[in-house]
């Protein structure tokens, strides 16, 4: 296959001072080095680069030797792959030796060095990742890698059931990159081959599938991408459980709405956590970080509860409780997971719908439904917006309070706070004197 004649873009990553640095003691005296993979993928699309990884044809001696020439660091990382990584200017840099698989077993490899840039390339996985750049900026496309990145196809290098034997992960890895990069349907055969390959999925780590997983639901396309997965008995077994990909579009949409940044740990709670079991669930079988589990488990604790129909007191009284942190994860949570809502379905024969009428005048049952959408619309984002609005102030009252009126420190005083507490959120947060001394007055009342 001919090479595209593509050229990376002016005033790319091939600027970069440190990065040149490497690439010009690499790139002479009869050796060859380029950038290769990602940053020349995302570079080709206009999305941020944010690895730069060099391949050259210098043996991982030679490379050390040529770094420490030059005045560089030189750290042998992955040494019997052919990884030095080399720091130039405080910034590290993985240099790798061009290489062949001699044997793949799982994710492992033994390899054999080379200086076949083509047999190089060969054994990556998806052809949009095969592209490699030189100093001079001509990218370099040996597999057809170029064409499936415009059109944005994620599709295996070679007999995808081949490369998946050689790696079981990039089941996982094919799911996220059609996630991130992918537009429109799946390569069918790249597909079929995944499917067929699910349940070698069992023999990953728990934190490689983890990793998978949260790089995924923050891409794009996470919640068709998700779709196909669940289609396909695949989520399932990352879950360990039943995913709910519809309620994964919906916090998409929502965080979008409000300006939020796309979250893995939320956006998973939208996916799979109905329950606190859920969360437990999830942290056994992906080994989340605990306070990743924490937040599972905050959020889906009494998340059926919250609505916009509840009121903004009770809204109030639940960021209080919460921090605006947690509160914003559970509302989020709950309008994920919201139908119609409830306090706009009770107005609906009551709507204005003069803004919905159609060309004669008339208004439909489906523009009545569209009112009552937008009206539920507007209630969760005022909702999930309350802390941009309101500062829950601190509890005003102290235990000199109520020992004052005869409460001895102990049990009776914890008791006489809480209750004293719980009268101050129902009533609003009152802070005038009045009401304050009359809350203290009752609470001791109640409890003395």
């Amino acid at each position: 296959m001919s090479e595209t004649p593509v050229r990376l873009p002016d005033a790319g990553f091939l600027a970069d001072p440190a990065l040149a640095r490497v690439l010009a003691l690499l790139d002479r005296d009869g050796e060859e080095a380029r950038v290769v993979g990602g940053a020349v993928r995302n570079a080709l699309l206009g999305e941020p680069v944010t690895e730069l990884d060099i391949a050259t044809t210098a043996l991982p001696d030679e490379v050390v030797r040529r770094a420490k020439a030059a005045g560089l660091a030189a750290i042998p990382t992955g040494i019997d792959h052919g990884t030095v990584t080399v720091v130039a200017d405080g910034r590290p840099f993985e240099v790798t030796t061009l290489r062949r698989d001699v044997e793949t077993f799982g994710r492992k490899a033994k390899v054999a060095f080379g200086r076949d840039w083509r047999a190089d390339a060969e054994r990556r996985d998806f052809t949009m990742n095969a592209l490699s750049v030189g100093r001079d900026g001509v990218v370099h496309d040996p597999l057809g890698g170029f064409p499936d990145l415009i059109a944005r196809k994620v599709r295996f290098i070679g007999a995808p059931a081949r490369r998946i034997a050689e790696d079981f992960l990039r089941i996982l890895r094919y799911f996220r990159f059609h996630a991130s990069y992918g537009n429109g349907d799946f390569d069918r055969e790249s597909l079929a081959a995944c499917v067929a390959a699910r349940e070698t999925l069992r023999a990953l780590s728990r934190e490689r599938v983890r990793m998978e997983l949260m790089k995924l639901l923050v891409a794009p396309g996470a919640a068709a991408t998700a779709t196909v997965m669940s289609d396909t008995g695949i989520l399932h077994l990352v879950l360990g459980g039943v995913g709910l990909p519809q309620n994964l579009a919906a916090m998409a949409r929502h965080e979008a709405v409000l300006g939020r940044k796309p979250d893995p740990v939320r956006r998973l709670a939208a996916l799979a956590v109905l329950v606190e079991e859920d969360s437990d669930r999830l942290r056994e079988r992906l080994r989340l970080f605990n306070g990743e589990h924490r937040r599972l488990a905050l959020m889906a604790h009494h998340w059926r509860e919250v609505s916009p129909a509840a009121g903004e007191a009770a809204a109030r009284a639940l960021l209080y409780r919460l921090g605006p942190d947690a509160y914003g994860d559970r509302v989020l949570l709950a309008w994920s997971r919201a139908g119609s809502c409830p306090r706009a379905a009770a107005a609906l024969a009551d709507l204005d719908v003069s803004g919905y009428a159609d060309t004669s005048g008339g208004v439909t049952a489906d523009a009545r439904e569209a009112a009552c959408q937008d009206m539920c619309e507007d209630a969760w984002r005022s909702l999930a917006t309350l802390p941009d609005r309101w500062q829950a102030p601190a509890f005003p009252l102290k235990a000199a309070a109520f020992m004052a009126r005869g409460i001895p420190a102990g049990p009776a005083l914890g008791k006489v706070l809480r209750v004293a507490e719980t009268a101050w959120i129902a009533e609003g947060f009152p802070l005038d004197t009045a009401s304050l001394d009359r809350i203290v007055a009752q609470a001791a009342a109640e409890t003395g």
